[in-house]
This record gives structure tokens, sequence and C-alpha cells, in this order.
């Protein structure tokens, strides 16, 4: 199949190499020139494991392609898929359409012959329904159909999401684009992937439900650990018991510092503004997003605590700044809320992670250090942030030489309590004794 796909970013680059991988000849097409430039030469604009080779094995089989005209690449697709941002707007938490309509309009004027336009951005319910007015409303005579599509990948493990997902989801009125959509993912046969076929407003539902519920499970797992340090219990264990629960099931119930990202809070966002227009309010969902806040919020505090509730004058150093480990991404970092306040404490930051290059911009008085042990040394207290895979088996006699003062404040709870102790420092965990 023939596939134009509009948008580079996250999901846009790594739906179109996957596709390519597949077998079918895709072109990326994107606005920002620059960004394409960088794809041409084989520069990733994102860090995601695996999909650097990807890129270079499609592009050198002529398979993926990069452009910043959609013209040909519109006008010989068999299916067109919108995968541009849908950031929440500021102020009302609604999602931000300006991107896919502006997509919508574009390919209005370009598509030839039957087309299959599909919405694999993250969109509110009934934007199907606009796209396909913006289309007709442009082109009374065009031949096409509005897919619904949604992503479901995880940052850091999106290949292997893309490539061996648990289902996919696609909402449709029209057999024609029923077949295209059949093809494009009959290579997911073998694995016998499910693939859940309904209207479109349920398929746009069913993707901000399924966050919803994650974001959830995150913070019900959080609220959890709190209890679990006033009572003596460890959250570890209780995440553990309730996991093998195949009802409930194990993943997302790791607690921690809250969580962030691009999608879990401007998805729960949207679909509280979405819940509030229908009349039907989500107030689990309103009650998950303030609670992930008012942790985020409050995590200085914890490590101010740690320090005895002095923090002007003293040196910390963090060790991870990005949401989540392996990706590059910092949106809705915990670390966007903790440095900063910390700094308004008073308290001298160092910091170390292996791919956050957009941290610099984003923090700008705070010292980058090349590795993790330059981020220790002379601290008074040390912070884990993101578990990278590297923070797990770290030199810790060498740490404690290099500190000022071993105090480890672990966020993510990649030590044993016990181990830290017998190790001679003051350790920190969420919802462990």
């Amino acid at each position: 199949m023939r596939i134009a796909m509009i948008g580079t970013g996250y999901v846009g680059l790594v739906s179109g190499a996957c596709f390519a991988d597949f077998g079918h000849t895709v072109t990326c097409v994107d606005t920002e020139e620059a960004r394409i430039e960088s794809l041409k030469a084989g520069v990733m604009p994102i860090y995601e494991p695996g999909l650097q080779a990807i890129v270079e094995r499609n592009v050198g089989g002529a398979r993926l392609a990069f452009t910043t005209d959609a013209t040909q690449a519109v006008a010989s697709a068999d299916a067109v898929f919108i995968a541009v941002g849908t950031p929440s707007r500021r102020g009302d938490g609604y999602a931000d359409l300006s991107y896919v309509r502006d997509a919508a309009s574009q390919i209005a004027t370009l598509i030839e012959g039957f087309t299959v336009v599909v919405t694999k951005s993250t969109v509110p319910v009934g934007t199907g329904d606009e796209i396909e007015a913006i289309i007709r409303g442009a082109r009374p005579d065009a031949d096409f159909a509005v897919v619904s599509n949604p992503e479901f990948l995880r940052e850091g493990s999106a290949i292997e999401d893309f490539k061996r997902p648990d289902r996919v989801v696609v909402g449709l009125d029209d057999e024609r684009a029923r077949a295209t959509m059949v093809e494009i993912y009959r290579p997911l046969n073998l694995i016998e992937t499910p693939m859940v076929v309904t209207d479109r407003r349920t398929s746009e539902l069913i993707k901000y439900a399924a966050n919803a519920f994650l974001a959830m499970k995150v913070t019900f797992i959080n609220e959890i650990a709190d209890l679990c340090e006033k009572v003596g219990a460890d959250v570890q264990q209780v995440s553990k018991g309730i996991g093998l629960d195949k009802r409930i099931g194990p993943k997302f119930l790791h607690a921690g510092p809250g969580f962030g990202g691009s999608c879990f809070p401007k998805d729960t966002a949207a679909l509280i503004r979405t819940g509030v227009d229908a009349g039907a309010r989500m107030r689990l969902v309103e009650t998950t997003a303030q609670v992930n806040d008012i942790r985020k919020s409050g995590l200085a505090g914890r490590i101010a605590a740690a320090l005895g509730g002095e923090v002007a004058g003293r040196t910390i150093g963090v060790l991870g700044l990005t949401f989540k480990p392996n990706t590059d991404d910092m949106r809705a970092a915990p670390a966007l809320e903790v440095i900063p306040a910390l700094r308004g404490m008073g308290a001298r930051i160092q910091v170390f992670d292996p791919q956050a290059l957009e941290a610099r911009r984003l923090l700008p008085d705070v010292e980058f250090k090349a590795g993790p042990y330059e981020a220790v040394e002379g601290a008074d207290a040390v912070v884990i942030l993101t578990e990278w895979d590297q923070f797990r088996a770290l030199d810790l006699e060498r740490v404690r030489a290099l500190m000022r003062s071993p105090t480890i404040v672990d966020l993510r709870n990649v030590y044993r309590p016990d181990e830290m102790r017998q190790r001679g420092f003051t350790y920190v965990s969420v919802g462990r004794r």
C-alpha cells in the first residue's frame, strides 16, 4: 500500500517507519524543513530505541522517504494518516485541533481517486466528523472516507508496541475503507493481533478511556504508597499482590513521583472537558488529575524533609530528568516541578540524564554533569527521578565516598531499603518502611 504520513513527530515518525518495515511504501511529510533535512541526513529528531535502524533500513530499501511537499505523497496515496500534535490548549484543557484542521484542509486539495484519510492523532470524540466536513466542504466531488485509528505506543518501547500490539482499533463506516485498513495491518495477522472495528466516535473514545484508566492506576498506587508509609506496609508487595489478580494486572502499578509525558496529562484534561461539555462529568478522571498534580508539587517538600528541612545552600544531585527512561521527552516530567521548587528554596542543583538534551533550555539554572558520579559528587543529597538502567547498579561505595552527606531520595524505588541502610545511607523511598 502507498501511505502518506502527515507529521513526523513521535507518533508519525514511529508509525511511518514501522509501516515501511511492514513492506508498505511510506512518505512522511512535515512543514518543518529543518526536521525533514535532518531525517534525510539520518539524524533522528527524537530518541526511541531501535528507530534509527528501522529508518535507515527502509530509506535504503526505498520504502521510506521524507519531504516538506505533500503534493505527490498525498495524490498517490491509498491512505493518508494525520499524525500531528494535539496539545492541551492553555487555560482550558481542551485539545488544540488547529494542526489537525490544517492537515485536513491540505489533504482536501491534494487527494486523487478514492483515499482513506486516517486520524492517528489523539483527538476528542467527533473530530472525525469535523475532518470529513472540512474535506467535503473544500472538495464536494472528492471520493474519500475518514477513519479513526488511535495509537497505543509507549515511549521507550514504541517499536515493539507497534509491531506486536495488544490490539488495533479502527473506527469507520465505509467498507472500502475497511478493506484498506485490513490490508495495511495484514502483516499483524501472523501474530493474530485482534482488530477492533467499530464506529469513529467509539474509536476516538477508546483512546481517551484507555489512557485515563491507566492514569488512574498510576495515581491509585501512589495513594496506596502514601498509606503504606503511614501504616508500615510495603507498596511494592501490595502492587505484586494485587497485580497477580488477572482482573487488575501488574502494569502501571509502580509507585513514584506521578505521571507525566505527552499523553496522560493532556488526554485526561481533554476527556474531562469532553465530559463537562457532554453533561457527563468524569469525576474519577478529574480527581486523578488533581491528585497527580498535588503529588508532583509536593515532591520538593519530601526531598527537603530528607535534608532535615534545611535546603538553602545545600547541593542536591539529581539522576534522571525525562518523565520515564528510554526517551528524551521532558513534557510534564516531574523534574520540571521538583527542580525549580528546590532552586526556589535556595538549593544548588547538579544533574545528569543520558538523553534529556532539551532540559538545558527548560532548566537553565542547574549544572549539567557528564555522568552519574559527577552528578553526585559533593552532594548533600541525591534524588533519583528517572529509573534509567545505568542508575540501577551504581557503585554505591563510590557514590557514598563522593557525596558530602550520604542521603538518597529514591522516587523510583530502584534500591532496597535494608541494603542502603547497611551501606550507611540515609535512604528515603516511596511507599516502603
